[in-house]
Formats: C-alpha cells, sequence, structure tokens
C-alpha cells in the first residue's frame, strides 16, 4: 500500500470518503501518525489517523474539480448575463463604481479562484492569501493599504467534536483567528461603515457576529459552499448605496441558504453619476 504523504488527494473510509480532502501536513506521534486534511473543493479543516485514509484515484478527482470548476463558471455566466439585461440606458452619461473588495483567504487555490471569480464579473477586488492564523496581525496594515469597502475572512474551519459544546471558541479549529481579525478590523477599519463576512466550514458563527460582523457562517455548523463567502461579497458590491442588503436578499443565492450563511446585513456600496 502506497504511504500517505503531503499533498497527497485522500478520502476519510470512516466517513466513507464523502469529502476530498489534500493532505495539507503529517504529524508523528508516539503510536500513530496524524493527518491535517484541507477540503478540495469545500471549506473545512479537520484531522484524521493515516490508517483512515485512502488515496483517491486520478480520475475521480478530476471528474470533482470538472464538476466544481463548472459550477462556478455557471455562477459567472448567470451573472455576466444579469449585468448586461440590467445595463442603464444611456449608459454612456454614467460612472459606474461597484463597491472594493478585500479578500483575505486562507487557501491560496481558494484566493487564486476567488481572484478570477471577481475579475470575471469586472469587479473592483484585492485577494490576498494569508494563513488564518496571521489575519489577525496582518488586517490592521492591510486595511490601511487598501481601505476596501467590503472585507472577506476566510479559509478553511471545522468542529473539532462535532455537535457539541458549540460556544467553546477552543472546539473550533480557525474561528479564534477569523474573530479577532474582525475585531481588529472594527478597531482599525477608516470607513465605520465597512461591511464584514467571515467564517468557514462549522464556524462559531455567534462569536463572529459578536466580534462586528455583518455576515458569517455556519449558523447550523454545516460545511459552506466556496461560492458563497463571493456572493455575499459581490452582493454587497454590485448593490446601489441607497439600498440595504439583507440575507434575505442573498439566501436563494447561497447553497443551503440561512442554514450555511446568515446576518444583520449591510448597506449595498455601489455608486452611480452622471457625468
Amino acid at each position: 500500500m502506497k504511504k500517505i504523504k503531503k499533498g497527497d488527494m485522500v478520502g476519510r473510509k470512516s466517513y466513507g470518503k464523502d469529502i476530498i480532502f489534500i493532505v495539507d501536513r503529517i504529524i508523528k506521534t508516539k503510536d500513530k501518525e496524524i493527518a491535517i486534511l484541507k477540503g478540495l473543493t469545500i471549506r473545512i479543516e479537520a484531522n484524521s489517523d493515516v490508517e483512515d485514509l485512502e488515496l483517491i484515484e486520478e480520475k475521480t478527482i478530476q471528474e470533482h474539480v470538472r464538476n466544481f470548476e463548472q459550477r462556478v463558471i455557471k455562477r459567472i455566466e448567470k451573472q455576466e448575463k444579469l449585468l448586461k439585461e440590467n445595463n442603464y440606458p444611456f449608459r454612456e452619461r454614467l460612472v459606474i463604481y461597484t463597491g472594493r473588495i478585500l479578500h483575505i483567504d486562507g487557501d491560496r487555490r481558494y484566493a487564486e479562484k476567488s481572484h478570477r471569480y471577481y475579475k470575471k464579473l469586472q469587479l473592483n477586488a484585492i485577494v490576498k492569501n494569508i494563513p488564518e492564523r496571521k489575519q489577525p496581525i496582518l488586517i490592521p496594515n492591510m486595511l490601511q493599504r487598501y481601505n476596501p469597502d467590503i472585507l472577506v475572512l476566510t479559509g478553511h474551519d471545522g468542529m473539532i467534536k462535532k455537535g457539541t459544546q458549540f460556544n467553546n471558541i477552543y472546539n473550533y479549529r480557525n474561528s479564534r483567528y477569523f474573530i479577532k481579525a474582525v475585531e481588529q478590523a472594527r478597531k482599525q477599519a477608516l470607513k465605520k461603515d465597512l461591511v464584514i463576512f467571515a467564517g468557514a466550514c462549522q464556524s462559531y458563527y455567534e462569536g463572529l457576529m459578536m466580534a462586528g460582523s455583518n455576515f458569517a457562517s455556519s449558523p447550523a455548523r454545516i460545511l459552506i459552499d466556496f461560492m458563497d463567502p463571493l456572493i455575499v461579497a459581490e452582493k454587497i458590491a454590485t448593490t446601489k448605496e441607497e439600498k440595504f442588503v439583507t440575507i434575505q436578499d442573498i439566501q436563494q443565492e447561497l447553497r443551503d441558504g440561512t442554514r450555511g450563511i446568515s446576518g444583520i446585513g449591510g448597506q449595498g456600496k455601489k455608486k452611480v453619476l452622471m457625468i
């Protein structure tokens, strides 16, 4: 049997290989080896005994990634079509500014995909790959540098003991870093009406909201879709500043609605100026 190593695509046998993970690192203990795993297309972090892991066939991986990419492309095409259909009359006499997005993602691959998504939709977005644990440290400088209208803080997360200790911040793999980053953002933001999305799979929703998020994951402690944070940011960025965006305005576009994402809402950031 081939030895499991960092970078391998694997599934957990005890879970029926329901999620494809990438092995982020392997920790050797006295008795066994523990793998730290990150979802290939889902924002979850987990750990597993190496003995419980099985390599996923290349054909299965390619099909999984292809389906994922097709969902992203379908979403982009839908939004591009809506932009054309909602084109303003006399557009040549208008200047349109969509809200500036600063998206900080703990996963390099997701950061790259997010950048392509925003670019395709011609949104004003800066995307940076910063590990979750470093986000609270670096967020003040990032806010001063880019002065965004919308801040997205995400990456990977997960409950250590699923289904219990919902209010124990240490029962979440990365929620404490997201929470600290949100707190720092509220202290350092140049714009007091900064709209913040924070969290990943199974994140400590209540803690993120108390820290100052407008939207967060995950009320039902479920896995969220890769695109959910992007959809929230896009909606805020492309909604006129006169309108307040609620979760009800967005929930139908999210994979699991308000079970995955919820919040108090935020002001739209699009400005339309006559020239």
